[in-house]
């Protein structure tokens, strides 16, 4: 069935509210993260879901704070002549984590059951492959003790436009918004048959899908992000003590002249003009 507007939903959370429990949140993530660390955890968090549904500012939310040698983000790029000729999911394979690392999926391997399915980019037998692969190397993947997690953003028609259209007036964001976007708005149902047959072969025991609503981006950054924690049994690892040595004195060193060196000019004091 496809995704409609949902009419009246609950209360918009106020800038306040969801600033403060975002940074609760995010203050549990980096406790995750130490403790992914410390134990030799390996963590996937998968984030799939219609294109403007705030898949990437939840990401950008969830690794503000963390250490991007222990969490990274994978974004691939369209697969080269090489990688189409490999095995589906070897590409992705090569990006999992080793121990003691957190890797998020902006998008994935579900890729070939979501655009390539519609817009014609596999064949039909491809597709089919992966509808039968797909559950198999999950649970090899979480048979061999990586933690796997997976997100599905639903956002209605109506709020997609909208974000699409904010983005055609932003330029800062005008980058996000790409014919393949506009592209969906005319095969929403098409992509509404495409997810429900994908939940139907890779919504499993070992790794289920978990739906987030995100119409109200907030709700849907704090609802993820919650979610996630609830569902890992980390713990708080003790930071070891630091000791401040004490500064040691002068011996006479002296700062070179300012002319001798070029500065970036002082933009952020014409603002105050």
């Amino acid at each position: 069935m496809a995704e409609k507007q949902r009419g009246n939903g609950p209360r918009k959370l106020s800038r306040s509210r969801y600033e403060q429990e975002l940074y609760r949140l995010q203050t549990e993530l980096v406790k995750l993260q130490e403790w992914v660390r410390s134990e030799g955890a390996r963590l996937v968090v998968v984030f799939e879901g219609r294109d403007a549904a705030g898949k990437g500012g939840t990401i950008k939310r969830v690794t503000q704070y963390l250490n991007p040698r222990v969490a990274r983000i994978v974004a691939l790029p369209r697969p080269t002549e090489r990688e189409r000729t490999q095995w589906y999911f070897q590409r992705y394979a090569e990006h999992l984590p080793a121990a003691g690392e957190m890797v998020l999926f902006d998008r994935s391997w579900y890729n070939r059951a979501g655009v390539e399915r519609v817009m014609g980019f596999c064949t039909p037998a491809e597709h089919q492959r992966f509808l039968r692969q797909c559950p198999v190397f999950e649970r090899m993947l979480v048979e061999d003790g990586i933690l796997l997690r997976k997100y599905w953003f639903s956002v209605s028609d109506e709020i997609q436009e909208q974000r699409f259209r904010r983005r055609a007036e932003d330029p800062a964001r005008r980058w996000k918004l790409s014919p393949m976007d506009l592209e969906s708005l005319t095969r929403w149902e098409e992509y509404s048959r495409a997810k429900d047959e994908m939940f139907v072969h890779t919504d499993i025991a070992e790794s289920p899908w978990y739906v987030v609503e995100s119409d109200d981006k907030r709700r849907a950054r704090l609802n993820m992000i919650a979610h996630l924690l609830s569902t890992v049994p980390y713990h708080e690892i003790a930071p070891p003590a630091l000791e401040f040595p004490p500064r040691p004195a002068a011996t006479g060193y002296q700062r070179p002249p300012r002319d001798l060196q070029t500065y970036v000019p002082d933009h952020a004091a014409r603002l105050e003009q």
